[in-house]
């Protein structure tokens, strides 16, 4: 699918794997607008073509407004990728006592809840756009994790979050078929984004070395990478497409 001189929408735009996605689509000649939280987009750098909208994912009238507004830019709005997330980690059972479900319900309804916000609002203005020669629309990328199958020690809301990115798949693509609007994931391994910044640089070293090849950590521009080569490819459909090196993760 063609996507010079047409719009997209970007969650968590303001670093780490939104960052990335949205300078690359800038760099083809999108119309972006990025999404992510007030307090993230301040920091993040102005660009040509970049439009930032403070929204939580997980409130559906900001959703909405954002949303209104990619698709009032002027161009069809053909691409939505979903990168907004948050990690944090609490075992089942821990010193501490059981897992706090407030948390995992948080967890929950940004990773998983969030992105059913974002694509099926997003997937409504795509569908009144004019299909173009091949009768497509739209495409719609969501953000796994290879935890949503080898979830480590901790990770049990994530992995269930992510997990359900996956499940979501598959039914959102076969939805959304007849309207011309495809849909993907991708479930990345172990990226340098910020979410690892916290972590000492023997201990990245030490997660790039599990990596069977090639034995670094992914970067950011890889996850955009992967993102573009999904709009390019017109049969890619209801795919989770790993991104991790072939590393399978250990219990811990």
């Amino acid at each position: 699918m063609h996507i010079g001189r047409t719009a997209a929408i970007v969650t968590g735009g303001a670093s780490g794997l939104g960052a990335a996605t949205v300078e690359a689509l800038a760099a083809r000649g999108v119309t972006v607008f990025a999404l992510d939280l007030p307090d993230s987009l301040g920091n993040a750098p102005a660009r040509e073509g970049v439009h930032h909208i403070p929204t939580d994912v997980t409130d559906p009238a900001q959703v909405r407004a954002a949303v209104a507004t990619a698709a009032s830019s002027g161009v069809p709005l053909r691409t939505v990728v979903n990168c907004a997330g948050i990690a944090p980690s609490m075992r089942v059972l821990g010193k501490r006592g059981p897992h706090d479900l407030e948390l995992f319900a948080k967890v929950v309804q940004v990773n998983l809840v969030g992105t059913f916000h974002v694509l099926t609002l997003a997937s409504q203005a795509i569908a009144e756009t004019a299909a173009d020669e091949q009768g497509q629309r739209g495409v719609i990328v969501n953000t796994a994790s290879i935890a949503a199958y080898e979830g480590q020690i901790g990770q049990a809301a994530y992995a269930s979050s992510k997990g359900g990115v996956v499940g979501l798949t598959l039914p959102a693509a076969r939805d959304l078929a007849q309207y011309g609007i495809r849909v993907c994931a991708i479930a990345p391994g172990i990226v340098e984004t910020p979410m690892l910044a916290t972590v000492s640089e023997e201990f990245r070293t030490q997660l790039a070395a599990g990596v069977p090849f090639p034995r670094r950590l992914a970067r950011p521009d890889e996850y955009a990478q992967l993102v573009l080569s999904i709009v390019d490819h017109d049969y890619l459909n209801g795919e989770t497409i790993r991104m991790d090196g072939a590393l399978r993760m250990s219990p811990r």
